[in-house]
């Protein structure tokens, strides 16, 4: 019998705020200014998938 993930399993969750501030983000805080909402929070690995679909969009 198979399980599905508890809580506990999901990656931490930061605020915009909060990955900002972040080390692995200082050379892209600029993006993540704008990709990220106010008053959401987001794992690492979606600041980075966020921050990779803005990276290869149209540019008008």
């Amino acid at each position: 019998m198979t399980t599905k993930k508890t809580e506990e399993q999901k990656a931490p969750v930061f605020s915009k705020s909060q990955l900002l501030s972040a080390k692995q983000f200082h050379n892209r805080k600029d993006i993540l200014g704008v990709v990220l909402e106010d008053g959401k929070e987001y794992s690492f690995e979606q600041a980075e998938s966020l921050i990779d679909k803005y990276m290869k969009g149209k540019v008008n």
